[in-house]
């Protein structure tokens, strides 16, 4: 229960992430003033991958790790990417003051 409870809140907070900084990985700055969208959605995979790592690192503490098919990450892409709902929506849609 805690590893799930672990994974479900990394996951939640590395997804965020890519939104809430102007610099790639929080350490280089793009010569543009503002890092461009692609830029995000390569640091949500990249963070997509190191959570699935540290979720199958978990999980052979516990047992055998389950071979998985195409499904289960598909599935978990697409859930990954609805727990990065809020930081888009903050980046790109709430309006902020004096703009």
């Amino acid at each position: 229960m805690q590893n799930l409870l672990l994974i479900g809140t990394l996951a939640a907070l590395s997804a965020n992430l890519p939104f809430f900084s102007e610099k790639v990985l929080f350490v280089w700055q793009p010569k543009s003033v503002s890092k461009h969208f692609v830029w995000r959605l390569l640091e949500l995979a990249l963070y997509f991958v190191l959570i699935g790592f540290i979720a199958r690192l978990l999980e052979a503490q516990l047992s055998p790790v389950h071979e998985q098919n195409w499904q289960f990450y598909a599935s978990t892409l697409a859930l990954f990417t609805v727990l990065a709902w809020p930081g888009f929506v903050w980046r790109y849609f709430w309006r902020k003051s004096g703009l």
